[in-house]
């Protein structure tokens, strides 16, 4: 299940999404995850499957990476679908056990909100995928650079976010070594109660926070080492510019998202 988290990750490559401006791919991206939960009909959340499928083949990143990352959260999906086949109510009843009653437009909320979530895992995913940690941290500064008149830290705040970004497949992988060292000496972490798995799981999480304070340590110990003192009167090797890439793919998604709009207009509601 850890290996199977794959967000936070970067994958090198050279496609058309990988060679968009990171600033833009934070702005599209943003757009499109708003745009997914206004969507309210088969229409228009047709149209945004189609669309970010179609962006998963220009990364030219296999299908199965993004859909390994699902794995980690298919309970959360399919409990929330759940819930909401069995609070919506409608006129149409299907099946009708007890105080549970599944309903037509139950059924209908209920995929709308799994669909709802698997975009924006895939959304999310698609970014950190194409996006390096130090574009990303370059490109957050430069969108949240406003703030700099309210004395925000931006810069700082910046780097938090990508730090914390980076060291999550390591914090996994190094969560899986534990577990397996754990259990190479006898540990049960999978039978029992829940209050006996739970047990089960300090003598995982204390190795994991003291791997994680020497981590962050050596981390601050380097920077200082390489003088690092922020963001100000810092010059970058790589600057960031707007091609024309970057207006191909803005206007892009920009008609997509007008013709969902458009879409929401044609055909009646089915989440309410």
């Amino acid at each position: 299940m850890i290996a199977d988290i794959t967000i936070g990750q970067f994958m090198p490559g050279k496609s058309f999404i990988h060679k968009l401006d990171p600033r833009m791919k934070i702005i599209v991206m943003s757009a499109l995850i708003v745009f997914v939960f206004l969507a309210k009909n088969m229409l228009s959340m047709g149209l945004m499957l189609g669309f970010v499928f179609l962006l998963m083949l220009l990364t030219r990143i296999s299908p199965v990476m993004y859909f390994r990352g699902l794995k980690a959260i298919w309970f959360l999906i399919l409990f929330t679908s759940v819930l909401n086949m069995l609070y919506v109510r409608g006129d149409t009843v299907l099946v009708k056990w007890g105080i549970f009653t599944i309903t037509k437009e139950g059924l209908w909320q209920s995929g709308f909100i799994a669909m709802r979530l698997v975009l924006v895992i895939v959304i999310s995913s698609m970014l950190t995928y194409t996006t390096s940690p130090t574009d990303l941290t370059a490109a957050i500064e430069r969108l949240l650079r406003p703030l700099n008149i309210f004395k925000v830290p931006v810069h700082e705040l910046a780097m938090m976010m990508t730090i914390a970004l980076r060291f999550i497949p390591t914090l996994l992988e190094e969560t899986e070594k534990i577990m397996n060292a754990q259990k190479a000496r006898g540990a049960d972490l999978e039978s029992g109660g829940m209050m006996k798995r739970a047990k089960a799981l300090i003598p995982i999480l204390i190795p994991l926070f003291i791997s994680s304070f020497r981590r962050a340590f050596e981390l601050a110990t380097a920077m200082d080492c390489r003088c690092y003192t922020g963001g100000a009167g810092r010059t970058r090797l790589n600057v960031l510019r707007y091609r024309f890439r970057d207006g191909f793919a803005f206007v892009m998604v920009a008609a997509v998202c007008a013709g969902m709009i458009y879409l929401n207009t044609l055909a009646p509601a089915l989440v309410h």
